[in-house]
This record gives C-alpha cells, structure tokens and sequence, in this order.
C-alpha cells in the first residue's frame, strides 16, 4: 500500500515554491532589501520542508518498526494456532519449537520439546534433507512431512510441516485394490483329449469344469461369463488376484484332479491374466498376450502380465501332443514358397550347438540343396557339444556346414535365415546376421520365453515336440521334388530326436515314433547313432566323481564341478540325465564354472518344472531340461540362490 505524506509536508512545499517564484520576479523588478526579504523567506521555508521531511521519515521508521513487531507477533500466533502440525528443529534434530496441533496431534503423550524427531518419529531426517519431502506413519496416521531449511542469528534450523493424508492413502489404497483384472481362461487341447469320450462322459466333464470355475470365482466379487466350448472370461479385482496369486492359483491343481470314469489328469487350464492397464480393453490385450504365452510354453499354467514382462505359475502336466501333421504341412509349403523367392538359405542354432541343433539345421540345409537352393548350416568349429557330428557331416558334405566367420562376410538383405532349436535372439550363434536378416523363420520346441523373436514371417512353434530334428524332419517329408535324405544326414536328425527324449524316453509321442521311422526307412542306423553319444576314458570318471558328490534336498540332486575342464559342457549335461536314475530324485541340476560364469544345467522326469526354477535365476528352457547362467558369483553362492530357487516354487 502506498504512503501518503502529511498535508503540512504538502503546505510547505507549496509556499517554498510559492517564495522561490516571488524572490525570482522581486530580483529583476523591486529593490535589493525587497529581494533579501524573499530570499530569507524561500531560506525559512526551506528549512521548514527539511525539518518536516526529518520528522516524516523518523515517523515512518516508528511505524514500520511498530507494524514489523505486529507482524512478528501475528505470525507467531498463525504459526501456533495452525491446522497442520508445524516444529523448528535445531542443527541436531533436537525439537526446539512447535505448534499446538504438533503437541496435540502428533506427541500428545510426550514431552516434545529436546526430543529427536528423526528417532521418536521413524523418519531418515538426511533423507528427507535432501529430497524435501517424505512420508511417516505414526500413532495410525499417515503424514506428509515438507522440510524448508531456514538460517537465523547465525544458526541452522529446519522447518518441517507435517499434512494428515491418511484418508488419501487409504482411499487410494481401495482404488488400487478395486482396480478391474481380466482373466481368460482356457482348456488345453479338450477336443483332442475328450475325443473317445462318450457323450455322457463329456457332459460330466463339463459340468464338472463349470462347478470348478464358479468355486472358483466364488470367493471374488467378480464376474465370469463363457465365450465357447472351452473358453471362458472372468473379470475380478486386485484385491482377489493378489489372493490367487498367494496361493499360486490352485485352480490349475484342482482341474488336473477330475476325474471321469477310471481317467484323471486329464484336464488342465491355461490362464492369461492382464493387469494395470488403463482401460478394461488394455487389460484384455494383456491377458490375451499372456495367455499366447502359456500356450507357448505347453499349456497347464497361468501367467500374469507385469510391467517388466510376465510371472508364471504352474507347468507341471506334461504338453498334450497334437496328431494331426496339417500345420506341418503349412509350414512346409509357406516355407518353400519362401525359399523359392530368396536368395542363399543360411540355417543357424543357439551357440554351443548340441546334436538337437545340429541335426535339425544340417538336415534342413541338406533337403533346401535337393529343392535346387544354396543353403548352409552355420556352427561355431571351436564352440560346440557336437563335434563327431560336426565332423562326419563335413566328410560326406563339404560345404555344407561353414563357421559364423564365413556367414557374417557372405550375408546380405536378399538371404533368408532359418533359426532352429531356439527362438531366443540372445542364444543365437552370430547375432550380426540375425539383425542383418530381412526375413526370419524360426522352427523350435522349447517353451516360450518373454524376449522371443517377434518379427519373424514364420514361427513354427510347437512346444509338445520331443525336439527340433523331429519338427525339421515332418516340415521336409512335404518338400516337393524330394528323394530321400542321405544317411548322414538322416543319422544326424535322429540323434537330435534320441538326445532330447533321453533315447526315447522322455517327452514321445506317435509322431516322435513317426519321424524315427522315417529317418530310419532313409538308412539312419541306430548302433552308428548311438556311438556319437560315447566319451572318453576320462570324460567318463568326471562325470562319475560329478554325480557322487551329489547331495539330495527335496527330492533335487544337486551337485557341483568344482574345478574346470574342456569338455563339461558335456559332462554336466550327461550328469544331470544319470543323476535321474536314482531313487526319489524328480529332478537334477548341476553346476559348474566356465570363465566368470556359473552354469546350472537342470533336467527332470516331469513332476517338477525346472523350467520355472531356472526361471527365476534368469534362465529358462523346457519342463523337463532347463540351464541358467550366474555372472559373478562363485559356486558356493550359485548353490545357495539355487536352493532359495527350489524352495520357492
């Protein structure tokens, strides 16, 4: 607001001027003692106007000085007498002053004055220092705590405000526990399983499936409602989701329990569960996202979409082999057409290729050349687990395997790249002719991963296959203009089959049988198969010294390697499958050191998913055959993550 100034200060004023004006017309018309008498006027006024000016300013300071103490007085009172709790802290945190709602609110039992606030409150005073804002709960209530660091005669003291926001917190809690989830639910492969069922029999397993899911949704307050034969919708909130997921949805176990006549375990459930979208449509999608990949991964487990990708649960039944070979017989003809529009055909594995891998991609190049194609199967010479294999391929077909070195310099845009036996881009041989490849086709069985390749033209994925050597040799029984596989070649892809069925073991079906029967009517010899799984001497007692030092917890055999050798990426693998033949061990993992790194190869008979174990450690794999990989940390400490792994799924 702007001062006004005193009507005397004005009134001098005026006659100064006044004065001034009447000595200037006296000095150049009237006589000199007329001017001395204006000049000694103007002189009085003058001083006059000073003097008021002296006592205006003095009045001025006194005012000010008296509104200032009001000020500071008034302040004082709003400070005490405010809503929100309100203390001056020393340079110690000590409390040196606080308001009424601070002594009422907060430390109404206590003396607050001297008291620490940072240890009587719970609260990281550097913390909060330093970001200016934190928050405490105390006494039930929930506060936001604002700190101004202020300076004063020479001292440091801090201000903080305290605000109430418990009823927020608490009704922005209800909103997240509230927020809608979407559920799609789905049985795997119930027309193949329930295709010799009578009718009688199929309505009662139905009715039986209708009963589960309402128990099921029972104990929510949401809705479920059927989109077909099989499929089903369920919108839940968080609150129940969060409940399921605590008990690592036990619908999954409870359908493999129905029964139908002397059959059980014959029903699983895939569930796809979107969540923290913005809209019900978006949390659709991610269901619809995480239900792609359970199916990927073979069915009889829910996943959750997250915000760094997903969590699964279950996995334990084994995958529902499919009989029909009519998405084989796509494959191959959109495959051919494929090969007949590109350029040279370059077929690539995971590194450190197995028999699988090999088998598949030279058996696949092998049959391209027949179609009139320049194909080649590229491998790393120095890195591999099939070296005799590798081998006996080159001495009957020269040219026909070349090095990741020779691939990278021939490569270009108009070449097409097959992947086999893995969909991961970080597994793969030679990442620079991967990104350098305008057209990918990827042909494997594992389960799916979250970081699979996404933009390739064809993605033959089957999970319930025994191996990728099965999968290669029913796409090339439709190759048109097709004799017959050499035996080499045919030995090859059956001993990728024979590898990840264990000898037919483990994970077979009719068509696991079918494609054997194939190889063998091309001349594959089974006794010339099984010599590519001999070692050596001394490969032999390693892996024996390996499997004795064992240790058994939880129906696990863990052991470890604890020195390094040239050849345990063989031998940890081959201990993994041995250490399955002893009583009460569902599963096996072995651990040994390479470099820097820690690797954990895990197989099993199928009751547990080593899978998810490897999972959680950043590996993954299949159900029954997974591995991991720890950097930095030494096998002491690999085993303990493993053991805290195991015990957690």
């Amino acid at each position: 607001m702007k001062k006004k100034f005193p009507l005397g200060f004005v009134i001098t004023a005026i006659l100064l001027g006044a004065s001034c004006a009447v000595s200037a017309f006296m000095l150049n018309e009237y006589s000199q003692e007329k001017c001395i008498i204006s000049i000694i006027m103007s002189v009085v006024f003058m001083a006059a106007l000073i003097a008021e000016i002296i006592i205006y300013q003095k009045s001025s300071i006194r005012r000010i000085a008296e509104l200032n103490d009001a000020v500071n007085i008034a302040g004082n009172k709003v400070l005490y007498y405010a809503e929100n709790p309100v203390v001056i802290l020393g340079d110690k945190y000590e409390i040196l002053w606080c308001n009424r709602e601070f002594d009422t609110q907060i430390m109404k039992d206590d003396d607050a004055f001297g008291c620490d606030i940072g240890k009587a409150l719970g609260v990281d005073m550097k913390m909060l220092l330093a970001e200016s804002i934190a928050k405490t709960e105390y006494n039930n209530r929930i506060y936001k705590i604002t700190c101004v660091p202020i300076g004063a005669e020479n001292k440091n003291l801090i201000y903080l405000s305290f605000t109430d926001i418990t009823e927020f917190v608490e009704l922005f809690n209800k909103y997240k526990r509230t927020r809608p989830v979407v559920a799609l639910l789905v049985i795997d492969n119930c027309e193949d399983v329930l295709q010799n069922f009578k009718e009688s029999e199929k309505a009662q397993v139905s009715a039986a499936i209708e009963t589960l899911l309402e128990k099921f949704m029972s104990k929510t307050t949401g809705v479920l409602r059927k989109l077909g034969s099989y499929k089903f919708i369920a919108v839940i909130e968080e609150q129940h989701l969060n409940e399921i997921i605590g008990e690592k949805f036990n619908i999954l176990d409870s359908a493999r329990n129905i029964t139908v006549g002397n059959k059980s375990n014959i029903i699983t459930f895939s569930i796809g569960v979107g969540r923290g979208g913005e809209t019900l449509e978006e949390n659709e999608g991610y269901a619809k996202q995480a239900l792609d990949m359970c199916l990927g991964r073979g069915g009889d487990q829910a996943a959750v979409k997250t915000e760094n990708g997903f969590r699964f649960f279950g996995g334990v039944a084994k995958g529902v082999e499919k009989k029909s070979k009519a998405k084989s017989r796509i494959i191959s003809n959109a495959l051919q057409e494929i090969i007949s529009s590109s350029g040279d055909v370059y077929i690539m594995g995971h590194r450190f290729a197995d028999l699988d891998a090999v088998g598949a991609g030279a058996g696949l190049a092998g049959a391209i050349r027949q179609l009139g194609k320049t194909a080649y199967y590229v491998v790393d010479f120095q890195k591999n687990l099939s070296g005799m294999l590798i081998d006996k391929i080159e001495a009957e077909h020269p040219g026909l395997i070349i090095s990741t070195e020779e691939a990278e310099a021939d490569f270009d845009q108009s070449c097409l790249l097959i992947i086999v036996d893995t969909h991961n881009a970080e597994m793969l041989e030679s990442r620079k002719i991967f990104e350098r490849a305008a057209q990918k086709v990827v042909i494997d069985h594992h389960r799916k991963s979250v970081n699979f390749i996404n933009d390739a033209v064809i993605f033959h994925h089957e999970p319930y296959a025994s191996s990728a050597s099965e999968m290669v040799t029913e796409i090339i029984q439709y190759f048109k203009n097709l004799n017959s596989l050499s035996q080499t070649l045919s030995e090859a892809l059956l001993a990728g089959i024979m590898l990840d069925t264990k000898n037919f073991v483990m994970r077979t079906g009719v068509r696991t049988f079918e494609a054997a029967a194939y190889l063998r009517k091309n001349g594959a010899d089974t006794i010339k198969v099984k010599s590519l799984f001999t070692s050596s001497i001394d490969s032999y007692k390693k892996k024996s010294q390996l499997i004795s030092s064992a240790e058994i917890v939880n129906n696990c055999a863990v052991a470890a390697a604890e020195k390094e050798s040239s050849d345990i990426r063989i031998i940890a693998p081959q201990a993994a499958d041995e250490l399955l033949s002893i009583q009460n061990v569902d599963a096996s993992f072995v651990i040994y050191k390479t470099g820097n790194t820690i690797n954990i190869s895990a197989r099993s008979l199928g009751i547990i998913n080593v899978q998810v174990i490897m999972e959680s450690l950043g590996g993954g794999g299949h159900q029954t055959m997974a591995a991991a990989q720890l950097e930095n940390v030494s096998i002491e400490q690999a085993k303990k993550m493993l053991y805290e792994a195991i015990n957690s799924n």
